[in-house]
């Protein structure tokens, strides 16, 4: 497993800076090949189903295709720029070098494809977390990624990070989800020059402890160590996400969604919460 394949679905948003900054810094770690796409909207399938049944007419659609032709041309010009910016050579096609190369792909995918599905080729997906308020970073292409991808997701904070992966926190809850994630970021791990293997006081599912990750990470050439903490009164989404922080980690590992999404809308959860509070990069996978 590695990072040299990277795909970042590209929306105009407050956070889109981030989102590719945090791909150059993965980028830079592994020389890797950055591809930039905006997954279009199809008017036929949003508007065919409109309120009472009222269909959108010849006109609509078109002003609606038009619109998004326009949406896309500009992220097309916000991923370029960025990476000419940043000094990132821009090829025609995808190649294995020794420095971070990008290209922006703009053909349509065939009907049904979305985010989910494209990004099962790629080794690492990069996505924006929600902002409360804002209609972008999109939620959809976030799950898209995470459920329907079988590869993992990072998901970039609001504000752009100046390093990603030298400092790490896992999320331990003893969970499949959670030991699938481990081993799509141990490229980041063996790299690290810290590893701390996190768990709250009564929050898991059966599976191997802390400690027993922890000596698997060991026995792998990875400085880790275990640390447990009191819930203390808190939600454990609160109490994972504050005790991470307080380590001053600049990447945080955690399986995503070890109960349903129906579960996860309706009490909430760990999950949940860092994806709406996270101001770190959060690697996840499902």
């Amino acid at each position: 497993m590695s990072m040299k394949t990277i795909l970042v679905p590209v929306e105009e948003s407050a956070v889109l800076q981030s989102i590719l900054q945090t791909a150059l810094l993965v980028a830079r770690r592994f020389s890797s090949y950055i591809e930039g796409k905006r997954i279009r909207q199809s008017s036929p399938i949003l508007l065919a189903g409109a309120a009472d049944g009222f269909g959108a007419s010849a006109g609509m659609v078109e002003q609606f295709d038009q619109q998004e032709v326009e949406r896309t041309q500009r992220a097309q010009q916000l991923f370029l720029d960025f990476m000419d910016r940043n000094g990132v050579a821009s090829i025609d096609d995808i190649q294995v070098t020794k420095q971070p190369v990008a290209r922006w792909r703009d053909e349509d995918l065939p009907t049904g494809i979305g985010v989910g599905e494209l990004a099962r080729k790629f080794n690492l997906t990069v996505v924006g977390r929600p902002v409360s308020g804002a209609g972008v970073p999109s939620t959809s292409i976030l799950e898209a990624a995470i459920f329907e991808s079988g590869r993992p997701v990072l998901v970039a904070p609001p504000t752009s990070p100046s390093v990603v992966g030298e400092y790490i926190v896992i999320a331990w809850n003893g969970s499949m989800e959670s030991a699938r994630t481990i081993a799509f970021a141990m490229p980041f791990l063996i790299q690290a020059k810290s590893v701390v293997v996190l768990t709250i006081e009564h929050n898991g599912v059966p599976g191997p402890s802390a400690a027993d990750v922890t000596q698997h990470l060991v026995a792998n050439g990875i400085a880790a160590e275990q640390l447990d903490r009191p819930l203390n009164n808190r939600t454990y989404g609160t109490a994972m996400l504050e005790e991470t922080m307080s380590l001053e980690p600049d990447l945080l590992i955690k399986g995503a969604f070890t109960h349903s999404r129906l579960h996860q809308m309706i009490f909430g959860g760990v999950t949940q919460h860092i994806l709406h509070n996270a101001e770190i990069p959060v690697l996840m996978a499902h």
